[in-house]
């Protein structure tokens, strides 16, 4: 869903409470994915820790308080673990918005396919007859970066994103969705959150975080993969090769992230003990 929605809260209502209203509304049942995020008064987006009161936590104070609701944890497969349509339409919308904004480097051939399908979840199966040229001009399609690189006219924008479209007929709404998601996984950047690091050059660098353990990138607009050999069992590494820029804040974070994960990976992604 992208869109507001408004709750009143008391001094006393918790993170958990104000989360589980979110997802009541929404229709939501697989919370697991999911949580809510909001800019700290020191301009960081931060998760709204579910144990403790709202008005107790560092959100920006601002009338009324903003939050996003956003996917937290990212699937492995996404075809077998994205169940409800709500799901796979939040993880659409989320994901399509790190591509579009080049958070989620996304080659230029595949953003255009990944356009098309956007395209078809929106305007169902192509027509002619209803879809005349330049029917996709107030359409955000493809990243900035993708525009740029390639000097085309709108037009032939327009006719490439056209011609998927067209191969897309009588595909529904969320198996659109659902193929879109299943080519974005696989993107070298999907499902990382990042943070900003140096090493002990001084040179800049993003720390990737995401369910298989940590990424080293160069700080550059595509975000080059320096290292994907860090996993969790490696943290310590972290402090010998790299230097964390002094924010309480990141480590926090991070370590916080790491719990989150591990926890979420044993519940989920490991076989259950039979009794």
């Amino acid at each position: 869903m992208d869109a507001e929605l408004e709750f009143a809260i008391q001094p006393n209502t918790t993170g958990k409470q104000l989360f589980d209203q979110v997802v009541k509304t929404v229709g939501l049942r697989e919370v697991w994915f999911f949580g809510l995020q909001y800019v700290d008064s020191k301009g960081y987006s931060t998760w709204l820790k579910l144990n403790k009161k709202v008005t107790a936590q560092d959100v920006k104070k601002e009338n009324p308080l903003q939050f996003k609701f956003r996917a937290k944890f990212f699937p492995e497969d996404v075809s077998e673990e994205l169940i409800q349509e709500i799901t796979q339409r939040l993880f659409f919308l989320q994901v399509k918005e790190a591509i579009l904004n080049d958070e989620n480097y996304c080659p230029p051939e595949t953003a255009v396919l990944l356009a098309s399908y956007s395209v078809q979840a929106k305007y169902a199966d192509y027509n002619k007859d209803s879809h005349k040229p330049g029917y996709l001009t107030n359409d955000r399609l493809l990243p900035q970066r993708v525009l740029e690189q390639h000097k085309l006219t709108k037009e032939q924008w327009e006719d490439r994103i056209q011609t998927w479209h067209e191969e897309h007929r009588d595909m529904l709404r969320e198996d659109t969705m659902m193929e879109y998601l299943k080519i974005a996984q696989d993107l070298e950047m999907y499902g990382v959150n990042y943070f900003e690091i140096k090493n002990k050059k001084g040179t800049e660098l993003w720390l990737g975080v995401d369910a298989l353990g940590l990424n080293i990138y160069e700080h550059e607009d595509n975000a080059h993969l320096l290292s994907r050999d860090l996993h969790w069992q490696d943290w310590n590494l972290i402090t010998d090769q790299y230097n964390i820029q002094q924010s309480t804040w990141i480590w926090t974070s991070l370590a916080y992230h790491r719990h989150l994960l591990a926890s979420f990976i044993a519940q989920y992604f490991t076989p259950q003990n039979k009794t």
